[in-house]
């Protein structure tokens, strides 16, 4: 996981492109690297509206891409700021369906100057996927990435 979190630092650090292409890359290698991430993007708080408006992103297109405040996993983040597993999205009753393929889903949020600004989304296609290695490192990177944004 260190050599990970290596490679996530030096996307984040190159001077040679700009934040959407940093998160990209980010997403890329997240999707590469961990078999099990079958859906990697971020969302962020659209201005003043109290809803999500997606930005880079790796997998299948989605339909959402402006998620309301509440509304699925994305929006109670937004709402709650603590990151969330869930291992079965069947069992959750405020699930958005992006893919008919998704078994589970962790959202973590973005804090920059202690705002909840946006979230790292992830779907995988197997259940119970997500380690608590998985949860610390996701919510490193989204440390990292607040620095960027």
């Amino acid at each position: 996981m260190s050599e990970l979190k290596k490679r996530l630092s030096s996307i984040l650090e190159s001077p040679k492109h700009n934040t959407e292409e940093k998160l990209e890359k980010v997403c890329h290698l997240l999707d590469q690297e961990i078999s099990y991430f079958n859906w990697t993007g971020f969302y962020f708080k659209n201005g003043d509206k109290d809803e999500l408006i997606l930005g880079p992103y790796v997998g299948a297109p989605t339909d959402h891409t402006i998620i309301p405040y509440g509304k699925g996993i994305c929006g109670q983040v937004a709402v709650s700021n603590e990151t969330f597993v869930v291992p079965d999205v069947k069992e959750e009753s405020n699930y958005l369906s992006c893919s008919i393929d998704t078994k589970a889903e962790i959202v973590v949020p973005i804090f920059k100057e202690g705002k909840n600004i946006g979230q790292i989304d992830i779907d995988s296609h197997t259940v119970d996927p997500f380690t608590d290695e998985d949860r610390q490192l996701l919510e490193w990177l989204c440390s990292e990435v607040s620095k960027i944004l």
